[in-house]
């Protein structure tokens, strides 16, 4: 077989198709198997050939990575074209023996063993024939045309194949098992070196294996979000490890709480809840339309990869199409001018829920389109939905002490025409507030002080002082903690036109105060619970150039708290504030009626920044003309084109069917009419959308339909994928029952 290095003449693996280096064509096409291990920097190679004749490419199915089960070979044994031990690895006689034992396999007689005992001393099967001599083995299943051939065994000695049980039909599960044969013999693993017990912490898939996998996670979250897709779509009940389940319609809600326990299908499923996020951050609502776009655009795309097509130029093709579909839903925008073309987007994004697009319009009505508007959950004391506009800054800190209060009607202390004195630190000494004191008392104006803290001799003081001679002052804590706090008393100051003292990198001291240092506002109400800031007197110039301030840093940040609170500060600095309260008769309906307030909030901003299209599905299907025009490069290009002609029929097929009617019908009908005419999902019938108020937000489906399409097509461009390998706890033992002996009698019961 071999030449003068003792070696083969076809140690390759031939490739699809092909033959060994000097052997015959074989039918069987050939994959790649060798797998290069390494034993002190010097190559090792264990071969053994199990499955074919010499002449024969020997690894026409490796383990794991053969004609029937194409997955990569394991790091248990190196398959090249001939069987022989590579000299040099040091191996013991029992470990030989072992390893030739294991490799022959339960379903074959052992040349060691007596006659009717397989490999490892177990019975041969009778279900046909059976060992007849030792050392010779015959086909124990269906009779199946065997290979010839001999192999040169572990010990040196040949190994007979005429009629053994490896066959072409076989060959997969015969390989697999040598991966568990391996793992069952630890000392034979042992003798052979330590780079064949490796323990692997990272899983790889390749090709179709791993795109399927992830399509299916793809689908599972799509399946979930699409149900709450228009007028009639379902909710969705999400368990929560805390609390009672909640229950929504929200589309990127539902996206956030999938977390699937297959690494592949997980993978999948979390590029398309990327796609959800990015949309909801970007344009505030659309989420669910992003989410069966992106399903549709992967779904197609994998379908042409797995027939031949060029993933990359697919890409080229579904991006080309996505600029030509944005140009057109562009020219089809048209501004939102009046409260009522408000209402109505408010009302769609909410599902069509009038009451809520009415309230909004009225909300921005009163403070402004660029005004800020706040969504809170009512305290459980109405069934309805409210609006309430602040004007000033309020924020929830009460007074320090009930003995404050001037007023009985409310239990509140109101004061007009006010100085506020504002301190990072706490205030306990008498001697730091009387300067402020007499400034306040000398000018005949109250005093409102927001700390940190007030209290001992101070706060002693200050109460003793409002009982005795009733002087107008009133202290309450500071809102916030650390950098939070520190922030909102920075704006309370530059919207009264006042300082912080204590503040780091400023020597203002309290015993140093001056009437400029102190802030000014028309008036001042502070219940038990909250206080409330109105009139401030800061300099115009300064609170816009902190309003700005406070815009640049919620374009940067991407933490939801952070976003929070700057939102929460960007209200109090503005002119005025709407607070739309949402009510319910339970928590849970609260929080659903919430979620669907605020994706109207948003659908609303949104319109108003780049006008509205037609709604239901409709502006997306009446782009797709636009995309007969294009001039792919190529036939992959053209591919692209048509997934995205495909995939822009799906949200309003979605709406159809969560209507009960078949979306295929329903898409046809509107593309054949006019084209203001669509879906009224709601009634059931064929309307004029502008008439009906049935339209969307250009700047969600835009956005929508953009972010589905760069991460879906980057996913069909995906050849491998790397996941985590979960390590394997192992149970803990049933511990003993402290106090018991060994025994059930050797403890006795005396």
């Amino acid at each position: 077989m071999g030449g003068g290095s003792g070696r083969p003449p076809h140690t390759r693996c031939c490739r699809a198709g092909g033959a060994a280096e000097g052997g015959d064509r074989s039918s069987l096409p050939c994959a790649p198997c060798t797998l290069s291990l390494t034993r002190r920097r010097r190559p090792v190679s264990l071969l053994v050939r199990l499955a074919a004749a010499p002449q024969v490419c020997g690894c026409p199915a490796p383990p794991y990575a053969g004609v029937w089960d194409p997955r990569p070979c394991p790091a248990v044994v190196l398959l090249e074209c001939a069987g022989r031990i590579e000299p040099g690895l040091p191996l013991s006689a029992a470990a030989r023996g072992s390893l030739a034992q294991a490799l022959r396999g339960p379903t074959t007689c052992g040349a060691d063993r007596s006659p009717g005992q397989g490999a490892g001393g177990r019975p041969c099967k009778r279900e046909g024939q059976e060992c007849v001599e030792p050392g010779e083995c015959v086909h124990v299943g269906p009779p199946m045309q065997p290979i010839p051939g001999r192999l040169q065994g572990l010990d040196g000695g040949s190994l007979n194949l005429n009629g053994a049980c490896l066959y072409p039909r076989k060959l997969s599960e015969e390989m697999l098992r040598l991966h568990e044969v391996f793992r069952q013999i630890r000392p034979v693993s042992r003798a052979l070196a330590p780079h064949l017990t490796r323990a692997y912490a990272k899983d790889v898939k390749f090709g179709a294996d791993a795109r399927a996998l992830m399509l299916q996670g793809v689908d599972l979250l799509a399946d979930a979000v699409a149900v709450t897709m228009g007028p009639k779509g379902r909710t969705v009940i999400i368990e929560q490890s805390w609390g009672s389940p909640k229950v929504t319609k929200d589309g990127v809600t539902v996206a956030k709480s999938i977390d699937l326990k297959d690494k592949y299908k997980n993978i999948g499923a979390k590029l398309v809840q990327d796609v959800a996020n990015n949309t909801n951050e970007e344009a505030g609502d659309g989420t669910t339309t992003a989410t069966v776009l992106a399903r549709s655009i992967a779904k197609e795309g994998f379908e042409k990869i797995s027939k031949g097509a060029n993933p990359v130029e697919i890409r080229r093709g579904v991006m080309l199409a996505v600029d030509a579909v944005i140009a057109e839903l562009k020219r089809q925008s048209k501004p939102v001018t009046t409260p009522e073309e408000i209402a109505q987007v408010a009302t769609i994004s909410a599902n069509g829920d009038k009451e809520i697009g009415n309230i909004i319009s009225d909300a921005m009505k009163k403070v402004g389109r660029k005004g800020v508007i706040t969504v809170k959950a009512s305290d459980g004391k109405t069934l309805n939905d409210e609006l309430e506009i602040i004007e000033g800054m309020k924020f929830d800190r009460g007074y320090i002490s009930p003995y404050f209060i001037n007023t009985s009607k409310g239990q509140k202390c109101e004061f007009q025409d006010a100085y506020v004195l504002l301190s990072e630190k706490k205030i306990s000494s008498v001697q730091s507030i009387v300067p402020a004191l007499e400034i306040a008392n000398a000018h005949r104006k109250p005093l409102v002080i927001i700390a940190e803290d007030v209290d001992g001799e101070a706060l002693s003081t200050l109460v003793l002082n409002r009982l005795k001679v009733g002087l107008q002052v009133v202290a309450v804590k500071a809102p916030g903690f650390g950098d939070n706090r520190k922030n909102q008393l920075k704006d309370m100051a530059i919207a009264t036109g006042g300082a912080v003292f204590g503040e780091e990198g400023l020597t203002l001291n309290l015993e140093d105060v001056q009437s400029h240092d102190l802030g000014k506002v028309g008036e001042v109400i502070v219940t038990k619970d909250d206080a409330m800031l109105l009139k401030g007197k800061g300099d115009k110039a300064q609170i816009e150039k902190r309003i700005q301030e406070i815009m640049e840093q919620l374009d940067t940040t991407t933490s939801e708290y952070e976003k929070e609170k700057l939102n929460e500060r960007l209200a109090k600095l503005s002119d005025g504030v709407a607070v739309l309260k949402v009510g319910g008769t339970s928590d849970v309906e609260v929080n659903e009626k919430k979620d669907r307030v605020t994706d109207a909030l948003n659908a609303t901003r949104a319109a108003v920044e780049e006008g509205i299209v037609l709604g239901g599905g409709c502006a997306l299907l009446r782009c797709i003309p636009a995309l007969d025009s294009l001039t792919p490069a190529n036939e992959d290009q053209k591919i692209g084109i048509e997934i995205i002609k495909k995939a822009l029929k799906i949200p309003a097929m979605t709406i159809a069917k969560n209507a009960g009617v078949e979306g295929s019908l329903i898409v046809e009908k509107i593309m054949q009419s006019s084209s203001e005419v669509g879906y009224d999902a709601m009634l059931g019938d064929f309307v004029n959308m502008v008439e009906k108020g049935i339209i969307d937000p250009t700047k969600v489906v835009r956005t929508a339909l953009l972010d589905a399409a760069g991460v879906a097509s980057l996913l069909t461009t995906a050849e491998a994928v790397v996941t985590e390998i979960p390590k394997e706890e192992k149970d803990p033992g049933m511990g003993g029952m402290g106090g018991m002996g060994g025994g059930m009698g050797g403890g006795g019961m005396f």
